[in-house]
């Protein structure tokens, strides 16, 4: 059921406005694959120190991290507990989890700062380095502590060294939930030391399903566009239809149809829009660097012939993107300078 976020909630990266943030939410549709591994080790007594949970952005990493964190922290490393995980939103052990308050669960994300008031741009060393005095604390109710690091990307170098440290001497009755939506990223020898959970884009019938019980407004052909531009991700389709999402999207797509010939004035003030809007560069990059990956997919899964230059390309947006967020750049000459990276590409052929 949509709901509406509250101010204090305003902040919280991996909320969707007027929907159910990961921990209150219990229903993990279409990845049962990665959801039967994880009830598998944990219920045979046998889970690893660390699980890095990847896939796309929107497609229930954090869902599946909180069902992972509840049942750990109720039933212990036993089968004692429901064999897919699940939960009831009325047990106590849940009603801790959704209110942030289970003293046996940490979440780290990037903060707020207190100057600009918005997202900052890393996850600090000094956020991964509370691990350590976390899980040096007597267990929780389950006899488990549960760290969950929403997104192990936003780690600066600092950050990572750190918690490679942690990884390479996990304590007794400890969990970390790594969740990556670009794992190459990470370092090597941090995704060595973790067990991986891959979540896959969910397919076309999936999808309609849950946009039905979502956005019951929306009609079968608004439902269409959605699961088209959302590629396998009810988050990006969630956002898609909450706000300025459907707009980003359109234009990333756009951006990609129109490689060849880019609309420089359209893009500009397409920048002038994202400067204004909360985190506009990141959820257009987001947008692109997904759309063309999607396409590219498609053109591998049709035995498509000279995509690496596609696949190159795809990498650096994302590098660019990210760079961009984290030095806090202007937003027109990333989306310029992205089309120029496009019209290069391009040449070569279209996608």
């Amino acid at each position: 059921m949509a709901r509406r976020s509250t101010p204090a909630e305003a902040h919280e990266s991996d909320r969707i406005d007027g929907f159910s943030h990961p921990r209150e939410t219990f229903a993990l549709e279409g990845q049962s694959a990665a959801l039967g591994r994880a009830a598998r080790a944990l219920r045979a007594g046998r889970p690893p120190s660390a699980w890095l949970i990847c896939g796309p952005p929107g497609i229930g990493k954090a869902t599946l991290a909180y069902r992972i964190a509840r049942y750990l922290l109720a039933y212990g490393a036993t089968s004692d507990g429901p064999e897919d995980l699940g939960m009831e939103a009325s047990d106590a052990t849940a009603r801790q989890v959704a209110a942030q308050g289970h003293p046996g669960l940490l979440v780290l994300r990037r903060g707020v700062n207190p100057k600009t008031g918005k997202l900052m741009s890393v996850l600090p060393v000094d956020e991964i380095r509370r691990l350590a005095d976390f899980f040096g604390m007597t267990s929780g109710a389950g006899g488990w502590r549960v760290a969950i690091i929403d997104t192990a990307d936003d780690m600066n170098d600092s950050a990572a060294n750190a918690l490679l440290k942690m990884l390479e001497e996990p304590p007794a009755n400890a969990m970390l939930l790594l969740l990556s939506n670009t794992p190459g990223r990470l370092l090597p020898t941090i995704r060595s030391r973790c067990q991986r959970l891959e979540l896959r884009p969910l397919d076309d019938a999936v999808m309609d399903d849950l946009l039905r019980r979502h956005v019951p407004a929306a009609t079968a052909e608004e439902r269409a566009g959605l699961i088209r531009l959302a590629a396998g991700s009810i988050g990006a389709g969630l956002t898609l239809a909450a706000g300025d999402g459907a707009v980003l999207a359109g234009e990333a797509d756009r951006l990609i149809e129109q490689a060849n010939a880019p609309d420089i004035l359209a893009l500009m003030t397409l920048g002038e829009k994202l400067m204004r809007m909360p985190d506009g560069l990141e959820q257009f990059g987001a947008f692109l660097t997904e759309a063309l990956a999607a396409r590219i997919r498609g053109r591998a899964e049709m035995g498509g012939a000279h995509l690496q230059p596609w696949v190159q390309l795809l990498s650096r947006l994302e590098n660019d993107f990210t760079r961009a967020r984290a030095l806090n750049l202007e937003p027109r000459q990333t989306v310029l300078s992205a089309a120029r990276d496009l019209a290069h590409v391009a040449r070569g052929g279209m996608l």
